[in-house]
C-alpha cells in the first residue's frame, strides 16, 4: 500500500525531505512502521522521542495503517 509520509523539525534533516511516499505491506502497524524507519533511516531511532500521527491524530503503536493514510513523523520538542 502507498502511504504519503510527512516530516518535520529533526525527522526532516534525517529523511532528507519534507514528505515521502512510501510503499508498506497491508496491514503493518505503527509499531512495525517505526522499525522500518529505524532501518531505513538509522539516526531516527536515536531521538528521545519520535511520535506517528496518522491522519492528524496521534496514533498507538497497534493502530493498523491503511491506503492513502497521511503519516506525520513528529520529533521531541522544547519549549520555554
Amino acid at each position: 500500500m502507498k502511504c504519503t509520509v510527512k516530516a518535520f523539525g529533526i525527522t526532516r534533516d534525517i529523511v532528507g525531505a519534507r514528505e515521502v511516499e512510501m510503499e508498506l505491506a497491508d496491514g503493518i502497524t505503527v509499531y512495525q512502521f517505526k522499525q522500518l524507519l529505524f532501518k531505513q533511516y538509522p539516526a531516527l531511532s536515536t531521538l528521545r522521542s519520535l511520535f506517528i500521527a496518522i491522519n492528524h491524530s496521534y496514533a498507538e503503536g497497534d493502530q493498523i495503517m491503511q491506503t492513502g493514510d497521511e503519516i506525520a513523523l513528529i520529533p521531541p520538542v522544547a519549549g520555554g
